[in-house]
């Protein structure tokens, strides 16, 4: 198996958590980009590399955070309950300057995890407080699908804490539905490894079709 280095953007999160510690696993190399040295010690517990670059900061941080990797998952976000301000520096602005960042380092594969429905439906239907985060999240995928990266956009269902199944339902459309985080973090790693994923976007919930068979049925 080839080893991928992967610079994780989001890596406090609680799916960044999870994917770095499946990425060690898998003996693949994980970066972990952190706001500030005092998160460090979890990820370098695991062995990870760490580099301290804020998505609110100077583009040219998260510029040289990616530098010398094979592929960047973003995994940050605001959340849907903060500020329509936080929602628009990280969850578009952070995610357009990671966007480009990869370009600056040289990376193509990127994958990014967006929100469960970002279409312009969805931002229409979205409760007031809510409809900004749709829209970032909608205008991020679609930077990221007008590059040419070799990009894979994960549209997760209600994420819970629940303990991992390694079962899925992932189509172009599913119906709406509850999805372990831990399943989340599986998802990406396995679309890291299967090249079938590149260019593609996926809703994901919890199903009855292991991870690595759903991935190769999208």
């Amino acid at each position: 198996m080839i080893t991928i280095k992967i610079l994780v953007v989001g890596a406090n999160g609680q799916i960044g958590k999870h994917l770095i510690t499946f990425i060690q696993d898998y003996n693949h190399e994980a970066k972990a980009m952190i706001r500030n040295e005092e998160q460090a010690p979890f990820f370098k517990d695991l062995g990870a590399e760490t580099v301290v670059a804020d998505l609110e900061g100077e583009f040219e941080d998260i510029a040289k955070a990616a530098e010398g990797v094979d592929a960047i998952v973003f995994t940050a976000g605001s959340g849907g309950h903060t500020g329509k301000d936080k929602t628009i520096m990280v969850d578009l602005d952070g995610a357009v300057k990671t966007i480009e960042a990869a370009k600056v380092a040289g990376v193509k594969r990127f994958i990014m995890i967006s929100s469960f429905d970002t279409t312009r439906e969805a931002i229409q239907a979205a409760p007031a407080g809510f409809a900004p985060y749709v829209a970032a999240k909608h205008y991020a995928d679609e930077w990221l699908k007008g590059t040419d990266l070799d990009y894979t956009i994960i549209h997760p269902g209600a994420l819970v804490n629940e303990e991992g199944t390694g079962k899925i339902n992932a189509a172009v459309k599913v119906e709406r539905g509850e999805v372990p985080r831990e399943d989340i973090a599986s998802v990406i790693l396995g679309s890291l490894e299967n090249e079938s994923t590149i260019g593609k976007e996926f809703q994901v919930v919890a199903g009855d079709t292991p991870i690595a068979e759903s991935l190769k049925l999208i």
